[in-house]
């Protein structure tokens, strides 16, 4: 079993995903739920406009999942319906992976670098455990069965906590960074889904900050309060506050300057863009990772 430990690993995150993913699409909703669900799959299906914030990116894998229902308008809701199966299903194969990666760091912390068959025997009962009693909770299959945000919302999450324990396993090598920037990327993408995602920000922070730095009080205290402004920069700041700054553009060009409109929204977005890539040139030319990194990520 130790030498398999990972084909043995994969395996059965595959069999979790495959028994929760039946049992969502088993019992998925056959049209509507009594709240927005019948909103979210009327946009999705027609990609029109959301209530606010919005949920493009819930909208645009909807509307691919309702070409499945071939031109049958009464089996729209259920494909989509379907999606929210599909997304807690791979919600769970990741809650599962990220249980197995905590339990194994777990074994090798008290055991040194030995790891016994029945550590790993407890460590695979562990994830299979923990992913089936989420897999069956109340909350997460109610959302898993209807069209709304919050099993894809789900998915982004269980998705960015595995990606930070996946860099937490190699975070001393060259090109570690990567998991950040898939984390950066994975949490731009669930903007477009619900704001939920941002809440895992406080618990990666932690990550990095066990792994980099030796622990202390007064350490995780900053280490919380950087990652609290951190959330607040996205949610206050990069979110609504990048759009509605382009108004002062658009004003400034269209009042003072007297062009057309749009001028200075364009103007805005390709001087952002131009930003950005000088940044990330300048940072990796003079070697400044972690700048760049960032870069990278916005």
């Amino acid at each position: 079993m130790l030498k398999n430990y990972k084909i043995i690993n994969n395996v059965l995150g595959w069999v979790i995903f495959l028994i929760a993913s039946a049992v969502f699409i088993l019992t998925a909703e056959p049209s509507v739920s009594f709240w927005d669900c019948g909103e979210y799959i009327a946009t999705a299906y027609k990609l029109q406009v959301g209530h606010p914030p919005g949920a493009p990116t819930f909208q645009l894998l909807g509307n691919i999942f309702s070409l499945f229902a071939g031109g049958d308008v009464t089996k729209v809701a259920f494909c989509i319906n379907c999606m929210s199966a599909l997304c807690s299903g791979f919600t769970i194969l990741f809650l599962f992976w990220s249980i197995t990666m905590l339990g194994r760091k777990l074994a090798l912390a008290k055991s040194g670098s030995e790891l016994t068959n029945s550590k790993v025997l407890a460590i695979f009962g562990s994830g299979v455990v923990g992913a089936l009693a989420y897999t069956f909770t109340d909350t997460f299959w109610f959302s898993a069965v209807e069209g709304e945000v919050y099993a894809m919302s789900s998915l982004c999450t269980a998705v960015v906590f595995w990606a930070i324990l996946k860099w937490d396993q190699v975070a001393d090598e060259n090109y570690s960074y990567r998991w950040i920037i898939l984390i950066g990327y994975i949490i731009g993408l669930s903007i477009g889904v619900h704001l939920l995602n941002l809440l895992t920000l406080p618990a990666m922070v932690l990550v990095v900050y066990f792994r980099k730095y030796k622990p202390s009080t007064k350490g995780i205290i900053w280490s919380l309060l950087i990652s609290f402004v951190l959330v607040g920069v996205i949610l206050w700041g990069i979110v609504p506050g990048i759009v509605s700054f382009s108004s002062l553009f658009e004003r400034f060009f269209t009042n003072s300057l007297h062009t057309g409109f749009y001028i200075g929204t364009i103007f805005y977005f390709l001087l952002i863009a131009g930003l950005l890539v000088w940044g990330i040139w300048y940072s990796e030319k003079n070697g400044k990772r972690l700048l760049n990194t960032g870069l990278l990520s916005l």
